[in-house]
This record gives structure tokens, sequence and C-alpha cells, in this order.
């Protein structure tokens, strides 16, 4: 470890375009992430980033640290999380550097004078990556009491190269709905919409003006995503962030002074202003914020994200119990749909096997004896239907799934106890989300309030049950409603009771599977209601949609890579015996984009069907260790809700995988494709479907290759790319 003081000698740093507005810097490198702070008679920046290991200098004014507490707010008044009063006092007192094999840290210490709070910001990273991963913690050092109301995890003012015009800035944020998940658009960062080119340097002041994306409840993902990006498109650098909490969140992108970095980004979990949330910190407390991480690039967007999908995979490098991405057959989508049997379970149960799943999940239903199959208000003991499982219960259909060489798995909503289950009158109250005295309920559900130990022993004593009893290997972990502002039960704030509650579910599930380190988890939220990083960080697969119509999916699944690994982007391939040939492809093509997530009558189909679902499984297991190794690229754009082609590509250091949807019913759309300087036509292997009409690929010179569709209708191809 080195430890540095503050150097009274030092130097100020010059500048192309006139001096650095800073007294001293430091570097930081770890390979491949540089990153430059300035610090002296003002807070910390960050004044210059980059991915070529050596970070240059900009005029960035902007702190890492924004703090706000009640009675001290902002500097400057604003409505955005810059400029704040605790924030603005901060001054450097030392930085720690610390480095082994697989990572480089360093803890940058500030101090407060007024308050007596003492800050520190921790960049970690992977030594070949260029992307970092941050934390903020701040102590109480002074006499009195402080409260927090917002602290950001991080914010970052050099977004603007040495000859870039802040006025080309693209930026790309996403937004979902159920259903409709994973939209992703880039647009000008300055514009009638965005931000105004307010004129800085007539006005001398700094921007008031931000773009920002929130997150609120427990539903992380329901609108607003927590990812970003921003590019230069001339220069090609760009910068990429996540926020990686299962509960309230902001970012914003911000207008400065033209001059001094024209832009600044903040990266917070919850704050006063959003999501009720304020901390109390009595004379040595510590608060310690969400994390979240960015990524850097010189190469355009591409570059970007490929940083930082590999920089996931760093977080998760640990993670072991998937690392053979199992294909998993689930009994609900377009199938079973919540209403499972013995009879019902058994032929599907030979069809999913002999189309090669690895892995058979029972969904809902599962433990419904009501005679009316009303389950929603009674869920919570999970405990198996008699009346489902007449003859040999529950044990018998799960017998069958492993007599086939299959994991057995099985759907869970965890997290809820329904009104009407005996465990609402026999948990105490104080083990649910509780406010004013009242437990929190929506859509006949009551929350359980994971800091709590009665909470966590019915969950563990489940989890226990279902694994010791039926040899459950797959958990597909759902939650289908979500909380509102939080808990005021022990807790400073509603907002403060959520945050705890968010950190004990993440505790408990690593304590879960540190004693199941084999067992595979599935995040599902109402499709993909809460696909943030904190739950991807823990869980293997996540549910990309529970979009029933297979015409829809594809933007949905092109898009998923922007926000999660495409290994874990598990989406839906349900085909079904009323399809046609082309669309049974279509919708393989949908699940074969990530990770191969099947449903559908299998047991309907003739010989002649299932031969092109048996052929996508075996592609899968062919292409699965090359996507664990991709990273996105969208040759096409971002995919568009209506668009009449959709396409992904999956590049890899053995092989890239190029997706295609056709969804014009009218007349074949071509579409031309850029897969890189290089690339011909004849490069390019049709790997699925193998038995249908071939697609028309013509050269047109530097990597652009047009793709004509056999016919017009849906129809979906997937080609290798070797060697690219």
């Amino acid at each position: 470890m080195r430890t540095n003081q503050l150097d009274q000698n030092a130097q100020p740093a010059s500048v192309i375009g006139g001096p650095v507005p800073t007294d001293s810097s430091f570097e930081w490198s770890t390979g491949t992430l540089a990153i430059r702070f300035g610090y002296g008679n003002h807070p910390v920046r960050i004044i210059g980033m980059s991915d070529s290991g050596t970070a240059p200098f900009t005029a960035s004014t902007q702190p890492i640290v924004e703090l706000m507490i009640t009675g001290d707010g902002r500097a400057r008044n604003t409505t955005r999380f810059t400029h704040t009063g605790v924030g603005s006092r901060l001054r450097y007192v030392s930085h720690d550097v610390l480095e082994s094999d697989d990572e480089a840290r360093i803890d940058i210490h500030q101090h407060d004078p007024v308050t007596g709070l003492s800050v520190v910001t921790t960049f970690v990273a992977s030594p070949e990556l260029s992307a970092a991963r941050v934390r903020t913690s701040v102590h109480n050092r002074g006499t009195s009491a402080v409260v927090l109301e917002a602290i950001s995890t991080v914010a970052i003012g050099a977004l603007v190269g040495e000859d870039d015009d802040p006025r080309d800035v693209i930026l790309h944020s996403g937004s979902g709905e159920q259903l409709a998940e994973n939209r992703w658009t880039a647009a000008p960062a300055w514009s009638q919409a965005g931000l105004g080119d307010f004129g800085s340097v007539y006005n001398n002041q700094p921007g008031r003006g931000y773009i920002s994306q929130i997150g609120t409840s427990t539903w992380t993902t329901v609108r607003a995503l927590p990812v970003g990006m921003i590019e230069h498109p001339l220069s090609g650098y760009s910068v990429a962030w996540q926020i990686e909490h299962n509960g309230g969140w902001r970012w914003e992108l911000d207008n400065e002074r033209v001059g001094e970095n024209a832009h600044a980004l903040v990266l917070l979990g919850p704050t006063d202003l959003n999501h009720h949330w304020s901390e109390q910190l009595e004379p040595g407390d510590e608060f310690t914020t969400v994390p979240a991480s960015f990524s850097v690039a010189s190469t355009g967007s591409a570059g970007a994200v490929a940083a930082m999908t590999r920089h996931r995979r760093w977080i998760r490098r640990r993670r072991t119990a998937d690392t053979g991405s199992v294909l998993v057959f689930n009994d609900f989508m377009n199938t079973i749909s919540g209403d499972p049997t013995t009879e019902k379970l058994l032929p599907l149960i030979d069809a999913a096997a002999a189309a090669g799943a690895e892995c058979f999940c029972i969904d809902a239903g599962w433990y419904d004896d009501t005679p009316e199959g009303d389950w929603w208000p009674s869920v919570g003991e999970w405990l198996p239907a008699a009346r489902r499982f007449p003859d040999g219960g529950l044990a018998r259909v799960t017998d069958a799934i492993r007599a086939h060489g299959m994991r057995v798995g099985i759907w869970v909503e965890p997290e809820v106890i329904g009104v009407h289950s005996p465990l609402a009158s026999t948990l105490p109250t104080d083990a649910f989300l509780q406010r004013h005295g009242r437990r929190v309920r929506e859509h006949d559900r009551y929350f359980l309030d994971l800091r709590h130990p009665a909470a966590r022993a019915h969950l563990d004593a489940t989890f226990d049950r279902l694994i010791s009893e039926f040899g459950v290997g797959f958990f597909k972990l759902d939650y289908n409603v979500t909380p509102g502002p939080g808990t005021d039960f022990a807790a400073f704030s509603v907002g403060a009771g959520l945050l705890g509650h968010n950190r004990a579910h993440i505790s408990w599930a690593e304590r879960l599977r540190k004693r199941y380190p084999d067992v595979i988890f599935e995040n599902c939220s109402s499709g993909a209601m809460r696909a943030d990083f904190a739950m991807l960080e823990v869980f293997d697969i996540q549910s990309t949609s529970d979009q029933q119509d297979f015409q829809l999916y594809p933007p949905i699944a092109a898009g998923a890579p922007m926000q999660m690994l495409p290994e874990q982007a598990a989406s839906w391939a349900y085909p079904q015996s009323w399809m046609t040939d082309e669309e049974i492809a279509f919708t393989m093509t949908t699940g074969l984009s990530g990770r191969l997530y099947m449903s559908g009558y299998l047991n309907r189909m003739d010989e002649s069907q299932l031969a092109l679902v048996h052929e996508a499984a075996d592609v899968f297991k062919d292409i699965r260790e090359d996507i664990a190794r991709s990273v996105p690229e969208w040759p096409t754009r971002y995919p568009d809700w209506t668009d009449p082609v959709v396409t992904l590509l999956l590049r890899s250091s053995t092989r890239s995988l190029l997706f295609v949807w056709h969804r014009s019913d009218e007349f074949a759309v071509e579409t031309t494709v850029d897969l890189g300087h290089g690339v011909k036509s004849s490069d390019i292997v049709a790997l699925y479907p193998s038995t249908l009409p071939s697609w028309s690929l013509t050269d047109l010179g530097e990597g652009r290759i047009r793709f004509t569709p056999a016919t017009a209708g849906h129809s979906a191809r997937v080609y290798e790319i070797p060697g690219h």
C-alpha cells in the first residue's frame, strides 16, 4: 500500500486551451484505465480519464463527491445534485493505493472542516480493463449529529475530450415497461428536449440544466434504466455507467460552463428529494453509498460497452454455479401458464428432455390448493398442492425430471406473503414492511422486511426444505409487486428503511448462495422489473421479459445486453405446433441471442417441427461458451420497437455471432449490416436454421453486407463470423 499526503509545493499542471483550475494532481493507473485527480483549494476532481494507461488534463471543475445535509444543502441552488454545500468544502487529505494480482484500488480521503465529516471514495478495478467500481463512505468525526439528504457514489466531470465540442455529445439512455423492456435510444444531449446551450460564456455562470433518470422503490428498472453512456462521435471518447442498487437511484447529466468541461455526471442511490431517504449520523457513525461502475473508451460507444461488459464479468468472476450456461425448459410461457399438474407436466418433461434441456423448471401454481385456483392472495407457505399432484405428490414429478438427467427447477416468489396466507397472521408484524403502524399492502400481498430475523428464518427454512425434500437445483425467483417508498419501522426515514431492507435482501441472498454454492438462481421480477446489477451480480440468470407475442420479443432480446451480460439474458423461445417453420425458427433465434430459455407445448409438435427445436438446442450448446465471452454491438443501431429488421452482434475473440430478425409480412426487407473492415459474405456461415431456405448475402464493400430474406413474413437467422 502506498499513502500520499497533501503536497504543498506541487506546481499547477498545464493544459491546452488554458490553465487547469487546480493546484496539484495525481494519476491512478491500473494498466489500462487511467484517471487523473486534481486537488488543492477545492474538492478533489476527476480532471482526466483514458483507456490508454495515461490520463490527460482537462479543465473539469466537478468534485468527485456531492454531499447534502439538512441545514446545509446546496452552495448554489438548483434542483440537481451539484454545487452542494458540504461537497464544495471537502478538501484532499491523502490517498492510498493498493494492488494485487487481480485487483487495483485507490482510496481518496477528504475532510470538511465545518461539519467534521470525513469522506473516502474508493475506486476498484481489474488491472486489465478500463472500468472501475466506486463507493463513497462518509464518517461523522464532528461533535454534532448530521442528517444526510444525498450523497453521490461518484461524480465525474472529465466527459469532454481535448478536441471535442460538447454540443456533439450523444447520450445513450434506456427505458422500458412490463412487456416492452430494454428500449434504448441514442440522441444529442444538447437538444431542444435535452441540455440547452444557454451561453455560459456571456452569462458568466455554470448551468442549472440537467437530464436525469430516476428509479423508485424496488422495481428498479420498471421505466427508466440505471445504465447510460455518452460518446463523442468525432474523437470516439465514450463513458458508460451503471448504478448497482436494488432500490432507489438517480443519475444525471448536467450542463456546466463551457471551457470547464461542459458536462458533469452524478451517480446516486436514494435521495431525500426523489426517494424520501435521509439518514442521521451521530458522532462516530458512518454511511456507505450504493456502488456504481463506469467504463472509459477511446474507440466509441462500442468500446465503452465492451469495457462495461467485461467489467461486469470481472465483478462476477467468482460465481461458479452456472459457468456452463445450463439450458432451461420452463413450463409457464404460452404453455401451462401457472396451472401445473402431474398429468400436464409428465409429457412436457419427456419432450423437454428429448429436445436437449438440462433443467426443467416447474413455474407458478404448484402450491395452489384452492378449488377456484385463486392462488395470488394465499402465497407464502410454499407447500405442494395435494390436489395438483394426487399420485405420488410433487416428488413423482421431480423424480421424473431427475430420471431424465435434468436439474429440478421450481418457481418461488420469496419476498411476499399473500394476505390470505396463514403466515400473514403467524409471522410477527415487525417482519413486514410498514408505514404509519400499518403493513404495506399492494395487490393483496404483504412484503417481508428482510432486516427482521423472523423473515429471514422463514425464507431459509423454505429453501432448505425444497432443496432437501425435492432436490431442487434451480430456482426461478419472481417479484410481482413493489412496495412504494419504503418502511418507517425502525428507520430514520421511509427511504432509509427501504435501503436497509434492500441491503438485507442482498446479504440474505449471498448467505443462501454460500450454503448452496451449486444451486442456480434466476432473477425474475414480472419479467425484468428489477434487472439492476445489484441483483445481476448475485443471481445467475435474468429474465428479459414476460412478453407472450413472439413477434414483439426481438427488440427486447436484442436490447438486453446493454444492461446485462449476454449469458445472463434469458429470452423466451416458445415454439408451438400452430406456428410455421419460419416462425418456429424466429422464436428459437430470440432465445439463442443470449440465454436460451425454452417453453412451449413440445409434446404437441410433429417431427419436422421438433427438428427445428432440437437443432436450436444443439446450436446453443455449441455457441454458449462464445456468448459467455462476447461483447454486444448493434450494427444497424439500437432496435426500435417497430423496426421491420432487428439485429444484434455478439463479438468474441473466437467467433462472432450475428442475429437477424425479419418482421415484415408484406415483402422481404433488405438490410445492410456493417460487420467491420475485411469481412466478406464468403466469411459468413449460416448456423441456424439449416433446413430452411437461405437468405441472400451481398458484398457492398468495407465489411458492409446486405441481407435479403428468402420470403416475406417473420423469419430469423443466426450467422457465425469466424475470427472477427
